[in-house]
Order: structure tokens, then sequence, then C-alpha cells
């Protein structure tokens, strides 16, 4: 298969230490060893912190979303070094360098591309235009929400659920740098009208997201996928 993963910086850069980035390149290489992959990486709270000193400082949304994809682009850059050479050595900037580089038979890490766009929605975009078979959005939730579970005890989470639904549940989320939701509205439409098959999961622990794809691919698990995530259907 073909597969874009989206890892949230919450998860990957939440304190900045080597060990995060290490766990991460080895479930990358176990998977690369039977499928294509393609890595995008979020900003995490040092986006969030940067994006609200520049604001402010008097920048506008623009300014702060290219703010946002430097960090986003220095954890990819923290990952293809944690990879070493089964890393292509440098980020693409944009979805058709991507594509390009995507022959070198290399594991591709890339951040955000251009403002507006957090890098959910950048990976379900490089989804549609690669014609991935899977996206993976490993965050720090283990799935979608009715509401916020951390603050709404009564949340319920969705096992499954369609593209539509997770559109309904996600588009109340304000879409400004930094923002923090599963899956952001934008995202969410390119699933949607894409009908991208899609895993929203908890990815703290690298071996969590290699199990559930190894499950996906038909492979034999200990069938804690559902438990991990939501499953989005068409």
């Amino acid at each position: 298969m073909l597969i874009i993963l989206s890892v949230g910086g919450s998860i990957l850069a939440k304190e900045l230490k080597p060990d995060s980035f290490l766990g991460y390149a080895e479930a990358l290489k176990e998977l690369a060893k039977e499928h294509e992959i393609v890595v995008v990486t979020g900003g995490g709270a040092a986006a969030r912190d940067y994006i609200s000193v520049a604001r402010s400082t008097g920048a506008n949304e623009v300014e702060c979303d290219y703010i946002g994809i430097d960090i986003t682009r220095l954890n990819a850059k923290l990952l293809i070094s944690a990879l070493g050479d089964a890393a292509y050595p440098e980020p693409p900037k944009d979805y058709k360098e991507a594509q390009d580089v995507l022959s070198s038979g290399k594991i591709i890490v890339m951040g955000g591309v251009i403002p507006g766009q957090t890098t959910d929605a950048v990976a379900a975009i490089l989804t549609e235009y690669l014609r991935a078979d899977l996206l993976v959005i490993s965050t720090a939730v283990d799935g979608v929400y009715s509401a916020d579970p951390r603050k709404d005890p009564d949340a319920v989470k969705y096992e499954t659920m369609t593209a539509k639904e997770l559109v309904n549940t996600v588009m109340a989320t304000e879409m400004k740098a930094g923002s923090k939701s599963p899956v952001d509205p934008l995202a969410a439409k390119i699933i949607e009208r894409c009908n991208i098959e899609t895993i929203v999961m908890e990815g703290s622990e690298p071996g969590n997201v290699l199990r559930v794809i190894m499950e996906e691919n038909g492979k034999k698990g200990d069938k804690k996928g559902v438990e991990l995530g939501t499953r989005i259907v068409n």
C-alpha cells in the first residue's frame, strides 16, 4: 500500500526529546519493508507558542501560518535525521515535489505547505493527489468524539463513522493557525469529497500505529485498532 501518515506535533515533539523521533523512525522502517510511506509532521506546542507570540506582536493569520509551517518542517527534519538512510534527505515543499521524490524508494517526510492548511489537511490532499490507499491521522486523542473529551465527561467516542458525520462533528472548529482538533474541518471535507479510507488514532506509542496499519492490511494483530481510534467509512 501507499500510506500517508499525519503525525501530530503534540505527540512527535511534545517535549522535543530524541526518543519520540527515534521510536517513530523504527516503526516507519518496519512499515517501509512492505509499503510506501509518506509522513506529514505537525508543529505541536512549539508552533502554537510561536504563533501566539506572533499574534501578540501584530502578525496576521497568514504570517502566523508561515511561522507554523517553518516549525512543522523543523520537526520533519528531526524525523528525517532519526530515519537516516531510510528517508529522503529533504522535506518536500509542495505536493508536486512529494510526488516527484516518491520514486526514490525512501520514506518521504514533509511538513506544512501553504497558509490556511493544517498538516492534517496537507496529508488528506496528498492522499488524494498521490492516489494513496490509506490515510492515518496519528494524534493525541484516541479517535473522534461527539465533543471534546477533555472538557465534556459525557463525550462519546465513535468507533466508526461516515465521512459526512466526521465533517458535521468537526465543522465547529475555529480555523485559525495553531488550533487544536483531532481532524480539522478542511481535512474532513477532503476526506469526504474523495472517499478516502481514513483512521484517526491515538499515536503516542509508535508501535500502536504499526499495529493498526498491519491489521488494516489483513495481517495478524491483537485487534486493538478499534480501541485505539476511529475508522472513517464511506
